[in-house]
């Protein structure tokens, strides 16, 4: 989803389609040699990597109320599992405007909860297939009482110091890397690409890859 596409329903089919997507392997990556200005683009201003010694830092850009998110999701996550030990891969929630904040919060409390495992998948099936409104924090308090949550304990997170701190780290990060739309990927601190430029999000699955190994090497 671009910055400026906001209205949900246009993407449905889009969003449906890219479901059936297959997972990208190490194999088919290999299979194709990408391109900068294409399929990917290099930052004009490297960033210092966020990923312990000896690993690739990976940052997927995603919106919990995007579509095209919600339909990469399992992809994502499939590939997550099946990735090379080297790769320190996370998720970081992008802001386009003031209205996003509360889902980058969301985020960010059930990363702190430890939650994310148990309940990410479940924030995009309550917004894209139940229909749950998520957008205020009033909101968001009202379903994370049904998800079996301290709720004293999120709402402690949720408007904590640590959080808006990630928030603002996750503005920044979204900005030094250009991010127009999401879903998309940054590699190392050095290298951008998504759905647009690469053709789909599971051929960017295998630019990431190829972009890991030149990290690697490097």
């Amino acid at each position: 989803m671009k910055r400026r596409e906001f209205s949900l329903s246009a993407a449905s089919a889009v969003a449906a389609s890219a479901l059936a997507l297959p997972v990208a392997t190490p194999a088919l990556a290999q299979a194709r040699q990408f391109k900068e200005g294409k399929d990917y683009r290099k930052l004009d201003k490297p960033l210092t990597p966020d990923a312990p010694a000896g690993k690739v830092d990976v940052i997927e850009f995603f919106w919990y109320a995007c579509p095209h998110c919600n339909a990469f999701e399992p992809t994502l996550e499939a590939w997550i599992k099946a990735a090379p030990k080297e790769l320190s891969i996370r998720r970081v929630p992008v802001a386009f405007n003031a209205s996003f904040v509360p889902l980058q919060k969301l985020y960010y409390t059930l990363e702190g909860m430890g939650k994310v495992g148990e309940l990410h998948a479940r924030v995009f099936r309550a917004i894209h297939v139940e229909k749950v409104k998520l957008a205020k924090d009033e909101e968001i308090m009202a379903w994370i009482a049904t998800q079996g949550v301290d709720v004293a304990k999120f709402k402690e997170i949720y408007s904590s110091f640590t959080v808006s701190n990630q928030v603002r780290r996750a503005s920044q990060l979204q900005d030094a890397y250009g991010v127009e739309g999401v879903p998309s990927m940054g590699v190392a601190g050095r290298y951008y690409t998504d759905g647009t430029m690469a053709g789909s999000m599971s051929v960017v699955l295998q630019v990431v890859d190829q972009l890991a190994g030149v990290a690697r090497k490097a």
